[in-house]
């Protein structure tokens, strides 16, 4: 065992410095409040024009723009477009499904299959022993797939948050699909977009709740590192007896 693998002694500091740690992955891997913003715009301009004049065309079309917008904007300023580029695959798709069926409710049809299959991929892979949460969380952590044999505290956590998003989405996807075949197009628009913030908060706070109370990552880069730096200094001993013998 090494003294990574111990368990660490929880003192103040080290449980308020895991939960900043903790916060900041978080904030990195779900993309804080603009990403936030970037999932719930173009929805939102869509129920919103539909709502309006019921022209589909003019609202699929708008909320594509400003999908590709929201990206371009990203690109102008250098910062990460792994989210917005999600937002505009998302918001393609829908738009491809509505075009096609001539059904505005179809618009949210891929979105709403997507999160049931995100809910089903929470449960399944926590019940296999790999919660998706920390195969998703373990590199932003830089601890990988330590936490699976090295360090069980955070394996429990991460099942747990796993069976939170698993569970919340499900129960999401419970309210949205009977909405999809009784509601209307700006009924079932505007449910959808009051459901895409609080439920995501709370799982993203359920997430920090668990992993801030788990044990810290183990960082197996710094690990790596560090056997590197080793086998450095053991070659250069050796070169260095070599010389001292000749």
């Amino acid at each position: 065992m090494t003294s990574l693998d111990k368990p660490t002694e929880h003192t103040e500091d080290t449980e308020h410095d895991n939960r900043a740690v903790t916060e900041a992955a978080l904030f990195e891997a779900f993309g804080g409040v603009r990403g936030m913003i970037e999932t719930v715009l173009p929805g939102l301009l869509f129920v919103t024009i539909y709502t309006i004049n019921k022209d589909l065309h003019l609202s699929a079309l708008a909320a594509l723009g400003v999908s590709v917008l929201l990206v371009v904007v990203r690109l102008a300023m250098r910062d990460t477009v792994k989210h917005a580029f999600s937002g505009v695959f998302g918001v393609a798709f829908g738009v491809v499904f509505a075009m096609m069926t001539g059904n505005a409710k179809d618009f949210y049809l891929p979105g709403m299959l997507y999160t049931l299959g995100l809910a089903l991929a929470y449960i399944i892979t926590t019940l296999a022993g790999v919660p998706l949460i920390g195969l998703m969380l373990g590199p932003v952590f830089k601890e990988n797939l330590s936490w699976r044999t090295r360090n069980p505290g955070r394996k429990k956590a991460y099942a747990k948050a796993s069976w939170a998003w698993g569970l919340i989405l499900l129960g999401k996807s419970a309210i949205l699909f009977p909405l999809y075949w009784w509601a209307d197009t700006t009924q079932l628009g505007w449910v959808l977009v009051t459901l895409k913030i609080p439920p995501f908060l709370l799982a993203v706070w359920l997430t920090w709740v668990f992993l801030a109370k788990a044990p810290p990552p183990i960082d197996v880069f710094a690990e790596m590192e560090a056997e590197e730096k080793r086998q450095e200094a053991e070659k250069a001993r050796r070169e260095a007896e070599a010389r001292s013998v000749d």
